[in-house]
């Protein structure tokens, strides 16, 4: 890859290794990257930038592709990703899908980070050192603001619309980062025309019959045209949703231990609270307790039976047993 550092740094490399060094744990120095790309815009845009500032930060650079096979021309695409790898000196990575892996959006994506993940650790039992490993995937605030009104059609809580984290681990082994979130699907076109970097778009993108697709083409490009810049203004009202989850945690948190006691979680204190203030304390409890999440229905139902009744006892799944008196209520598992 023709290095341009010195010649023609741009803004997109001012405003991403900006992002880069106020955020000092996202990317640490000297980590072995996985880079997911697909060959579209987002994801050459990002392999691109990660690439032209790699010395700097004494990060390797790994790239995998994953052939969904969802069109006529999935083998050409990787094929030609594999060369331009190749051409860069970029370690390359190929995974082909089968029709059952990726027979629907939830089987597909499933089968990637799949992938992603045996990759990942492929690579850190090929160096055996402590270099780490860290997967990178190209999602863009555009991405971000889809994710929004789809969890938001499918009825989602606050949790799910925060939308898509910056950074989770996968298998509770590596860590997985999205560090550009901080771009527009616009901006990364616009980082491809501005570098020329060659890119291979999918053809299903414009499928509207996938759920994801029909939200960019017919809800996010309208919103877009009646207020430009909506995609944003999401982003940062998800932003505001996640602080007020933890700031909600933080607080549950404080507030729970004031009602546990050595004989169990004080029932009478608990009971003065609002419906909804009682099912949070409570599901707060449970998962601490019994280190499992329970359904929302379930936890209502066990809120409105205490609340009624001064004895009782209810089973719930994974062997969970909540039983409670006049006085106290307990877990056992």
């Amino acid at each position: 890859m023709v290095q341009r550092l010195k010649k023609n740094w741009t803004k997109w490399h001012h405003t991403f290794h900006k992002e880069i060094l106020n955020n000092e744990n996202l990317i640490p120095n000297g980590y072995q990257l996985l880079v997911s790309v697909s060959g579209g815009q987002d994801s050459m845009a990002l392999l691109t930038l990660l690439n032209e500032i790699k010395d700097q930060h004494n990060w390797s650079i790994n790239v995998w592709h994953g052939d969904h096979k969802w069109h006529s021309k999935s083998k050409d695409f990787a094929n030609k990703l594999k060369n331009y790898c190749f051409q860069n000196n970029i370690i390359f990575y190929l995974n082909s899908a089968s029709q059952v892996n990726t027979s629907t959006e939830a089987k597909s994506r499933e089968w990637r980070y799949e992938k992603l993940y045996e990759r990942a650790l492929e690579i850190f039992k090929k160096y055996k050192t402590e270099q780490k490993v860290i997967i990178l995937t190209a999602h863009t605030s555009t991405d971000n603001a889809e994710t929004f009104f789809l969890n938001l059609s499918r009825g989602s809580d606050f949790a799910g619309l925060g939308g898509i984290h910056k950074k989770r681990l996968i298998n509770d082994k590596f860590l997985l980062v999205r560090p550009f979130l901080i771009f527009t699907r616009s901006e990364t076109a616009s980082i491809c025309q501005d570098l020329k970097i060659p890119y291979w778009e999918d053809p299903t993108n414009a499928d509207t019959n996938l759920k994801r697709n029909f939200i960019r083409h017919n809800v996010i490009n309208e919103l877009e045209k009646i207020f430009p810049g909506c995609s944003n203004k999401i982003n940062v009202f998800m932003d505001k949703l996640r602080n007020h989850q933890r700031e909600r945690s933080e607080l549950c948190e404080l507030a729970a231990e004031s009602f546990v006691c050595e004989e169990g979680i004080k029932r009478s204190p608990l009971n003065t609270l609002t419906k909804q203030t009682r099912a949070t304390i409570l599901h707060y409890l449970l998962i601490k307790k019994c280190n499992t999440q329970i359904s929302t229905k379930n936890i209502r139902c066990i809120t409105e039976e205490i609340f009624k009744n001064n004895n009782g006892r209810k089973n719930l799944p994974n062997g969970i047993i909540i039983v409670w008196n006049k006085n106290f209520i307990n877990f056992t598992n």
